[in-house]
């Protein structure tokens, strides 16, 4: 059984003609005749019942849909293969650091999916080591992590876009800090109240660890928790510029300014596996979309792919 028989199977069925169908389909009477003993002799019997008009046996009624189905599933199949090159088609596995999953990364992959509405695009968000494992098991060929590794055995990443993610001092506009133009980190860490010690890095910075020891109070929590509590009127922290920008551009949040601290900076990278020479199409598509994205959010951006 093949193509070809299905094909001129189906064709005969919407001409209601052996000659119709050969004509249609550019084939003599024999040929097209001939496909259709073949494909009954696979099937187990008779797909037409012969007379002065043909019409489908039980058999031919029964296999008809799955026929069609066949036919569709393979002109799919020579659509992808098309499209594949241009990355039309196929998959995009990419994994993000949770800070960036949504605040970074939603508007590039609208802007991919709205190009490529045929690409399938598979996002997982995680810690830094997490998708690290994600990568080196293959589960994804993209990976958003913090970077440079600071683990001494992980030898085998290749960067393709670096940048640096911009960190910010936030309060809530009602906090007690937020009615400073400018404060120093005395002032940060007598009236925070708590100081918010965010998880955002591989190994905390040591300007913040020392800010969180001097501190009256500390609460050390995830990310998402301290955006939670400055909601609340609760603490100041260093957070993600990108996690909070939303509520720094309504006023409800505020950037509060120490005069006594240069900006802090995390460093971050889209990376692949070094044994992986190349990248799907579809991933080589959507570096662009992100280093686009980067451009405008990021500071010190680099592509290196």
């Amino acid at each position: 059984m093949d193509s070809e028989q299905l094909i001129a199977f189906d064709r005969i069925v919407r001409e209601g003609s052996f000659s119709k169908a050969a004509w249609a389909l550019n084939l003599s009477q024999p040929t097209i005749s001939a496909r259709i003993q073949a494909l009954e002799k696979a099937v187990g019997g008779p797909l037409f019942s012969r007379g002065r008009k043909i019409s489908l046996t039980e058999r031919g009624i029964s296999f008809l849909p799955y026929a069609r189905r066949a036919i569709a599933t393979l002109d799919d199949g020579i659509k992808a293969a098309n499209l594949a090159p241009q990355g039309e088609r196929g998959q995009l596995a990419l994994g993000s650091l949770r800070s960036l999953a949504g605040s970074f990364l939603g508007k590039p992959l609208a802007d991919f999916q709205n190009k490529y509405p045929q690409v399938e695009s598979k996002i997982t968000e995680g810690s830094h080591w997490q998708l690290v494992d994600q990568l080196s098991d293959g589960i994804i060929e993209l990976a958003l992590i913090c970077w440079p590794c600071i683990d001494p055995l992980i030898t085998n990443l290749t960067p393709l876009l670096s940048m640096q993610d911009p960190v910010v001092l936030v309060s809530h506009k009602n906090h007690a800090l937020a009615q400073y133009a400018s404060l120093n980190q005395e002032q940060l860490a007598s009236e925070s109240n708590p100081f918010l010690l965010l998880q955002w890095w591989q190994t905390c910075p040591m300007q913040i660890a020392r800010l969180a020891n001097r501190a009256n109070n500390t609460a050390e929590v995830p990310m998402d928790t301290g955006r939670y509590l400055l909601h609340e009127g609760i603490g100041a922290g260093f957070f993600i510029k990108a996690v909070v920008q939303a509520e720094l551009d309504s006023g409800q949040f505020v950037e509060l300014k120490l005069s006594d601290m240069n900006p802090i900076y995390r460093g971050v990278a889209v990376v692949k596996l070094e044994r992986q020479e190349k990248l799907s199409q579809p991933a080589q598509n959507f570096l662009g979309y992100l280093y686009r994205a980067a451009q405008k959010t990021m500071h010190q951006v680099s592509l290196l792919y």
